[in-house]
């Protein structure tokens, strides 16, 4: 099982790597907004690292999850 510490990033990662996927040109713009929401996610979740708050690394870790 991995720890917060060790999963929190990894999801980071994977966030960012679909937002290059959304973003594609081929797209025609249909993935603009989903990728906007992202992008939103992985702030909170980067100012949650930053300030060490758990709790809010839990739930920013909760709310990266749910992109696909």
């Amino acid at each position: 099982m991995e720890s917060l510490g060790e999963a929190l990033p990894k999801e980071q990662v994977r966030v960012r790597e679909l937002i290059l996927q959304y973003r594609d040109p081929m797209l025609a713009g249909a993935g603009v907004f989903a990728a906007a929401m992202m992008e939103q996610s992985l702030k909170v979740a980067d100012q949650a690292v930053m300030s060490g708050d758990v709790v809010e690394m839990i739930k920013a870790y909760e709310d990266l999850k749910q992109y696909a």
